[in-house]
């Protein structure tokens, strides 16, 4: 193809495609490539022009166009050995998308020219191939970021007044009857009145979305008529999928932010930096594989035609090399300088902590997380294991980090369906695992706490199923966890015995009281307010359908109105989500403990208590007067003292309530065997028995007027 253009020598720093009023730098990071050609594109995706890049320096391939805007479309073709069994898969018959492209038109088509070798051939991916992709590819358009923010101001929610509402930005509005038809299942279907207004009276205090970064559909779901629902399957870390907004991602995306920000609600990414679309060595060529294939993965020592796989999707991005660090961390101060966003979410992040002798908790990326400016300052989330030998972290990560707690999640659904055995443990997890984040002047909130996410069964499922329902994602339901620690109830599925049913919302009530109620961060599983089922599906990365898409018209009023309560309650009361682990001990001029866990009887727990087998109830007296929930109020108003009890057993537990030294009367605040959980409107004396019925939570608040100390 003719070069007609001109181009000047340009800048190695900064990467990707910068326009600056006049024209656009592009540069590239490629150690090992020979030569780079920048492909130009018009509106029709049809290919231009080709012009080499005339510069290399630092490793950086770069040059300037001085007639270049934004809009144009473009790609690189990159020159070097194709030598699997050395490391190298260039292929400059491949159009590849940059690492730093802001923006992404189309997308991608399946076809075989995206494989860098001949498919099917006896040699495996030894044998290059040499027909061009660019038709089938999506394009990297040149971006201007300029957008009037006006008085954006970031909520900067403390963590203590947290609450987390994970939530898919298609699926949660595709059905919304208030959202405009063009607008669903986008950024501004989110940004729309309606629907913040929703969560702004729920009292969530934090969306955190699913991936929103650019991916790629696996082939075998697109032929299959499936989709990437979740986009767990990055090409992109720069870039917004496309599929989430309409003609400007920056512009929608910003939108989004500025009016959740307005609402006083925090925007958190979930993020893939653990690995990319490109799969194992026999996966396709679209970005990395072709440009660096060496430097951006982890390939087998000793066989570095093979990628180490500690994400399960075939390869693991090399964070331990400078450049692909660098890459992560100028994504991620990009998002939050350049977009606005509060915090994120690090799916996989053991696999990002791992230098060549394993998981270290000083490694590279963690440790230039924790020093930089920007980013040590927004809410930074860890998903703490991912699938190496080594890869299960909880409790590992360094200070400034919380991490989602999936022992928390299974020993509180363990609880609740009746397991034995585990009053300790459950215990541990209501007053913010101490026992594993208690160390290096980690707080409470370094506990994500969780009973649900979009892995798994939702709160309905979880208790009407009791095995997984996954037929629809055409694996012959073997996708999935089978560890789901659920309860049925008594019948698998739907069903309308009125006893079933009530037992059923019942327990989702203990779940949702449990989860706000605890010490740590909750996050709650959009829809999980309401009731929403999949079917007993607990797999849907697949389901950009019905399955995955909230449905609005089947909304559960009244355990809405019951989660809403919750959630107050939780705002009003700092003694649920104290500044501090309790330590269990009085302090001076206090008359409890801050925490004093007690039997059925009355009386303070013993050792022999903790380890009785058949103990399926747990209570506790929570001390409102501390110095420390003092301290963490406006003006140091003391808090009330609660009583919380839980009763996962067959048959009432009758709880006898504390003397009156400790108050004349207690007023029974949350109920959930009530017909009204929220509204019980009881009054008990001092001394007295409180019937705990069976599979249920009661809280219980000391009146303050009548104390007689």
């Amino acid at each position: 193809m003719p070069h007609r253009r001109h181009i000047w020598p340009g800048s190695p720093y900064p990467l990707g495609a910068t326009w600056d009023g006049n024209g656009v730098n592009f540069a590239l990071f490629s150690a090992h490539a020979e030569a780079v050609e920048l492909c130009l594109f018009d509106t029709n995706g049809r290919e231009v022009e080709r012009l080499k890049l005339p510069e290399y320096t630092d490793e950086v391939w770069h040059g300037y166009l001085p007639e270049a805007r934004p809009g144009q479309l473009y790609g690189y073709r990159v020159h070097g050995p194709y030598d699997p069994a050395h490391g190298h898969r260039f292929n400059p018959a491949k159009l590849l998308i940059d690492p730093y492209a802001k923006a992404l038109s189309g997308h991608l088509l399946w076809s075989d020219t995206h494989f860098g070798f001949k498919l099917g051939n006896p040699r495996g991916d030894q044998l290059i191939d040499r027909r061009d992709n660019a038709r089938y590819m999506p394009k990297a358009r040149v971006v201007d970021t300029a957008f009037t923010w006006g008085d954006d101001r970031r909520p900067n929610r403390p963590w203590a007044e947290t609450v987390i509402y994970e939530l898919h930005v298609r699926g949660y509005t595709m059905k919304h009857p208030q959202v405009p038809t063009q607008h669903r299942g986008t950024f501004l279907g989110l940004s729309h009145p309606a629907v913040i207004d929703y969560m702004v009276k729920l009292g969530v205090t934090a969306v955190e979305l699913l991936p929103v970064h650019a991916i790629i559909d696996e082939r075998h779901l697109v032929d299959q008529g499936l989709r990437n629902y979740w986009g767990y399957n990055p090409i992109g870390f720069f870039a917004a999928d496309p599929r989430y907004y309409g003609a400007s991602s920056h512009g929608d995306f910003k939108t989004m932010v500025g009016r959740l920000h307005e609402a006083g609600i925090e925007v958190i990414l979930d993020v893939v930096y653990n690995h990319t679309a490109e799969g194992n060595h026999m996966g396709p060529t679209l970005s990395y594989k072709g440009i660096d294939n060496a430097s951006y993965y982890r390939l087998v020592p000793d066989q570095p035609q093979h990628y180490e796989n500690y994400s399960g999707c075939g390869n693991t991005l090399q964070l331990s090399h400078p450049r692909v660090l660098q890459m992560v961390m100028d994504s991620l101060r990009y998002w939050v300088e350049e977009m606005h966003v509060d915090g994120f979410r690090f799916d996989l992040a053991a696999s990002l902590a791992r230098e060549k002798s394993g998981f270290d908790g000083g490694s590279g990326f963690l440790d230039a997380v924790r020093q930089d400016p920007v980013l040590s300052r927004v809410k930074l989330i860890a998903e703490p294991w991912d699938i190496g030998g080594d890869g299960y972290r909880l409790g590992a990560f360094p200070p400034g980090w919380s991490e989602w707690n999936g022992r928390y999640r299974d020993t509180v659904r363990r609880f609740w369906r009746g397991d034995g055995g585990l009053i300790g443990d459950f215990a541990s997890r209501l007053t913010g695992s101490s026992d594993l984040f208690g160390w290096g002047g980690r707080r409470p909130w370094a506990s994500m706490n969780f009973i649900t996410c979009h892995d798994g069964f939702t709160a309905s499922d979880l208790v009407s199923y009791e095995k997984k329902h996954n037929d629809a994602n055409r694996e012959g339901n073997r996708d999935g966890t089978d560890a789901n620690y659920s309860w049925n109830c008594g019948i698998e599925g739907p069903t309308n015995q009125p006893k079933v049913s009530a037992l059923r919302t019942q327990q989702v009530r203990n779940l949702m009281a449990t989860l706000l109620l605890s010490q740590g961060v909750p996050m709650i599983l959009a829809g999980d307010e309401f009731g929403r089922s999949q079917g007993g599906n607990n797999n849907a990365y697949c389901q950009d359908n019905d399955i995955s898409w909230i449905d609005w018209d089947r909304l559960d009023q009244p355990m809405l109105d019951f989660v809403r309560r919750m959630i107050q309650l939780r705002r009003e009361h700092p003694v649920f989500s104290r500044p501090r682990f309790f330590h269990g001990q009085r302090q001076p001029g206090q008359v409890i403990k801050d925490i004093t866990w007690v039997t059925p009887d009355g009386l303070e727990m013993s050792e022999a208590d903790w380890v009785m087998p058949y103990a399926r109830s747990l209570g506790c007296v929570l001390g409102g007067d501390s110095d420390e929930i003092q301290s963490h109020t406006a003006g140091g108003q003391p808090d009330d003292t609660f009583m919380l009890l839980m009763n996962a057993y067959t048959e009432i537990i009758f709880y006898t309530l504390p003397p009156p030294q400790l108050g004349k009367s207690w007023d029974v605040v949350i109920d959930t065997a009530r017909t009204d959980p929220i509204r019980p409107d009881e009054v008990c004396a001092a001394g007295a028995r409180f019937p705990l019925k069976p599979h249920s939570l009661a809280i219980l608040r000391r009146r303050n007027d009548d104390l007689s100390q």
